[in-house]
């Protein structure tokens, strides 16, 4: 039976059952149901029966689902996103664990191509270090999100993987738990991109990414990395300086130049000094025009399959920056991204969604998603096609 079978032939049997019920057992009832559902699936999918006792004490999390709606990556502002990523304590507890672990960093990195800070970054930003790997059962995890139904194939694809990591033997039921998202060990892998890309870098048997040694979790994540398309030698972004007058319908990760082309037009380092380098850039603006302009490569795009969030992504490039050696950002963040309080964005992107736009998430953070709803937008009314979102164009859409 399909999810959309269960949602809609079962439905009307259990109203008719659970009408009196207080609310706490209905949501016990609908879950039981969906549970039994997709263990019938999951043996039909050749799971075998040992392994789905696995879901026998499956319990549905609220919290789980509370967490998952409000992310961390738009909860704050890009300023004080970055000033937690790449906060001075972070910094000196990644300089230590690269003190700490240099001959195995040095051997991931020759097998890999994927430089170690950007490793002990991503270390950092998902784990601290290994410090808070997560605490919640993953199984049950990923249950109440495939039964919440918001992403329901999503997740349920998840918790499939997620058996068959126990069938498999790289580790049990009680030590398989993780983050509200169900992302799991030192550097937190969703369970299909454990099953994909971890590896057994210490050789004892196991792709163990939940244990105190982080050997295969480290290892786990370059390959990662190097199977998205990781290019060694080239930088993930850096920022750089627009000239006064600058037409922004340039800016936008889908219009790279080469670096000689951004010059011409006036782009430098955010130092002042004249770009070099052969690889195509793009411009992306996260906090508008006023705020820090990144120039990303390939790489850039790499990181973002691990988390989509622009905020994530250059959270993880800048700590991996600092933890290079290299300096903070230079331009401050503004109070007011592209010169609009939180509730005119947020007003904007409702307004796009609401007309067919897909601006994403309401939630007042306008990275490219939303420049590219405003672009289709302007394209639709034949207007000039910049991407930027202002007061101007929130009064027309009103």
């Amino acid at each position: 039976m399909k999810a959309k079978d269960f949602s809609r032939r079962q439905a009307v049997g259990l109203i008719l059952a659970v009408t009196a019920m207080p609310k706490a057992a209905l949501a016990d009832v609908g879950f039981d149901a969906w549970r039994a559902d997709f263990r019938a699936r999951a043996a039909a999918s050749g799971i075998s029966a040992g392994t789905l006792r696995a879901l026998d004490n499956v319990r549905f999390l609220p919290k789980v689902v509370r967490s998952d709606k409000a992310p961390p990556e738009t909860a704050r502002s890009l300023g004080d996103y970055l000033a937690s990523a790449a906060s001075p304590q972070r910094i000196k507890a990644g300089q230590l664990m690269m003190a700490r672990y240099p001959t195995l960093l040095g051997r991931i990195e020759q097998q890999y191509g994927v430089p170690r800070e950007f490793i002990v970054a991503i270390w950092g930003m998902e784990s601290s270090f290994g410090a808070v790997r997560g605490s919640v059962p993953v199984i049950s995890t990923l249950a109440s999100l495939a039964y919440e139904g918001r992403r329901r194939n999503l997740f349920e694809a998840e918790l499939l993987a997620a058996l068959q990591i126990i069938a498999a033997g790289d580790t049990t039921l009680s030590r398989l738990k993780g983050s509200y998202a169900g992302a799991m060990g030192h550097t937190q892998f969703m369970p299909s991109s454990f099953l994909r890309h971890a590896v057994d870098f210490n050789r004892d048997g196991r792709r163990d990414i939940w244990a105190d040694d982080p050997t295969d979790a480290l290892a786990s994540t370059a390959a990662y990395l190097r199977a998205k398309g990781w290019q060694t030698g080239q930088p993930w972004a850096y920022e750089v300086r627009l000239p006064k007058g600058f037409d922004l319908a340039h800016t936008g990760r889908i219009y790279p130049r080469r670096q000689r082309d951004w010059a011409r037009l006036g782009v430098t380092y955010a130092s002042g000094e004249k770009l070099t380098g052969a690889a195509n850039g793009a411009l992306i603006l996260p906090a508008g025009p006023t705020g820090p302009v990144f120039m990303i490569f390939d790489n850039f795009h790499v990181l973002k399959t691990y988390n989509y969030a622009d905020s994530y992504v250059i959270g993880v490039g800048h700590l991996s920056d600092r933890l290079a050696g290299r300096g903070p950002i230079r331009a401050k963040f503004p109070g007011k991204p592209w010169d609009m309080t939180t509730a005119e964005r947020q007003e904007l992107q409702k307004r796009l969604n609401a007309l067919g736009f897909k601006a994403g998430r309401p939630d007042g953070v306008i990275g490219e998603k939303g420049r590219a709803a405003i672009r289709s937008y302007q394209t639709a009314r034949g207007v000039p096609v910049t991407g930027v979102p202002s007061r101007d164009l929130l009064a027309v859409l009103r």
